[in-house]
């Protein structure tokens, strides 16, 4: 049983005893790793691997951290943060660690957030990704049944996925349109006037059904080029957007810079970025209004809580970028609590019901009016709901929390001094 607040024993002689997996595949949580942190006291942890990341990424960590006490959360980051990567290979090491601020958060009898600072806010504002259609009408009709149903902050994809069919609207090198394995400056994908004149065609219908009121982000604008994303970027601007995000990839601080001094709106960036330093040549430069991280990619509550922080020094805000299961989705709302400049998190799940039915002890659905409440419970404030669960397993990984020992004794050489 996993008691909330186990008092056999004092929390400095807390020990982590295993790590174990359960892979799931499918709507409502896509294909994605859940971690469970098992200790000396009974009480376990949990934790989540982001979509498209391999197991391999957190049980290759599993020799660092046993015999460790959870509640040292900061010395157990420092023992495994080096084994994480930008995108996906930061998954294993932000899934721990959402399981060891669960665990530290229950040993204590505290939620998350109060490990790192306490909170500046009771309910965590929610926007919601929607499903784009070529139809403009159709695109603002599905936008204004978010408002509708309680949501404050919208965003849509804008960009030559919308185009596909329109003549002359792109212009591309043979088998660019087709690839995503080729970074933007590199494919010679341009948009056209035409194309562009059609996008703000698309967005100025959606805007007209929408109104001004509601902030509305944009996304998804394709591998074109820094040159084809300013000339967009001026043609949109009047249309007072929350931001365009991830217009070139988030390492060419220089073409985010440029993109930022050619136009009007706000620019976002940063769900790939793993931990703090990944983020400073964009806050140092400017180079972005907004940064994006995602939880589960930049380092867990604790190190995305100084991202934000670092962030706020230099004036810019913090929205939060997820896509998840309600594990990670309410490790970030404990982060979301708990920094100042937070403006809103991602949730990708609205429309599939069942995703509120994977943890239990929230209300359901998980989003009420557009908002998370944060929870008062310990940790991160959940438990799982083990027959939902079970019913989501990948059938090619069976198992529910199976024991992990082939891990046990993997030891290598791996310090990074001499």
């Amino acid at each position: 049983m996993n008691e909330p607040n186990n008092t056999a024993s004092r929390p400095s002689d807390l020990k982590i005893t295993d790590m174990r997996i359960v892979r799931l595949k499918g709507v409502p949580m896509r294909s994605c790793n859940l971690i469970r942190l098992d200790t000396n006291q009974g009480i376990y942890g949990l934790g989540e691997i982001r979509d498209g990341a391999s197991v391999v990424y957190a049980l290759q960590l599993k020799r660092k951290i046993i015999g460790e006490n959870p509640c040292n959360v900061d010395k157990v980051f420092r023992l495994i943060k080096q084994f994480g990567g930008h995108a996906r290979q930061g998954g294993g090491v932000c899934g721990v660690e959402m399981a060891l601020m669960d665990l530290a958060g229950k040993a204590y009898g505290v939620p998350a957030y109060h490990l790192v600072g306490g909170k500046f806010r009771d309910k965590v504002r929610i926007y919601c990704d929607t499903d784009s259609t070529q139809d403009p009408d159709e695109m603002g009709d599905r936008l204004k049944k978010r408002m509708e149903s309680g949501f404050t902050f919208l965003k849509m994809d804008i960009g030559i996925r919308l185009l596909k069919g329109v003549d002359g609207a792109v212009s591309a090198p043979a088998g660019m349109l087709e690839t995503n394995d080729v970074m933007h400056p590199f494919t010679g994908i341009q948009i056209t006037d035409k194309g562009c004149d059609w996008l703000v065609d698309y967005v100025e219908t959606v805007r007209n059904k929408i109104g001004y009121e509601i902030p509305l982000a944009s996304d998804h604008f394709g591998h074109i080029g820094i040159e084809s994303c300013i000339r967009l970027g001026k043609k949109l601007d009047r249309f007072n957007l929350a931001w365009y995000e991830d217009m070139v990839p988030w390492q060419f601080t220089d073409q985010y810079v440029r993109l930022t001094n050619a136009c009007d709106t706000p620019i976002c960036t940063g769900e790939d970025i793993y931990l703090k330093e990944g983020f400073r040549d964009l806050v140092e430069n400017r180079a972005v209004a907004v940064i994006h991280p995602d939880l589960a990619t930049s380092g867990g509550i604790t190190e995305t809580k100084k991202i934000g922080d670092y962030a706020e020094e230099h004036g810019i805000a913090m929205a939060l970028h997820m896509a998840a299961t309600p594990v990670a989705q309410m490790a970030s709302v404990h982060c979301a609590a708990a920094t100042n400049n937070f403006v809103a998190l991602e949730c990708h799940a609205v429309d599939y019901p069942e995703w509120n039915n994977v943890v239990t002890g929230l209300p359901n659905p998980i989003i009420q009016n557009g908002y998370i409440d944060v929870p008062e419970a310990p940790g991160l404030g959940i438990d799982l709901n083990e027959e939902v669960v079970r019913a989501h397993i990948d059938p090619d990984y069976p198992g529910y929390f199976e024991p992990t020992p082939e891990w046990d004794g993997e030891h290598v050489n791996d310090r990074l001094w001499s």
